[in-house]
């Protein structure tokens, strides 16, 4: 029997708003802005939430002397279109060169890694 359940994934940041703003643009949902405090309820999937962090520094991908912290690994059905879509929306590629693979790694705008993952 679990002790606990998974209520969200809370993202540090510098501006909750805007975060919020650009994963709503990625996977879709509705923001509740409740401050320093922004949440995205996703339909049919986890809620993400967003708090302001003054001082934020985002981890460095790759990094052999930090790590990442953790990322997202978001499913799509096409890459090509999908990476064009995110890096529209403000998105920087960190790892997207090979063209091969199954996933291709970026950071949100406030420096958070994230994975596009063809379905």
């Amino acid at each position: 029997m679990a002790l606990a359940k998974l209520e969200v994934v809370v993202l540090d940041c510098p501006d909750p708003r805007a975060l919020a703003a650009f994963y709503a643009e990625v996977l879709g949902g509705t923001v509740e802005d409740n401050g320093d405090w922004v949440d995205l309820k996703v339909p049919g999937g986890q809620s993400l939430a967003f708090q302001a962090a003054p001082g934020h520094v985002p981890p460095k991908w790759p990094s052999i002397d930090g790590s990442q912290q953790f990322h997202l690994d978001l499913v799509v059905d096409d890459l090509d279109s999908a990476e064009r879509g995110v890096l529209a929306l403000g998105a920087r590629p960190l790892d997207a060169e090979d063209r091969s693979r199954t996933f291709r790694v970026y950071s949100d705008p406030a420096g958070h890694p994230f994975c596009l993952c063809a379905h």
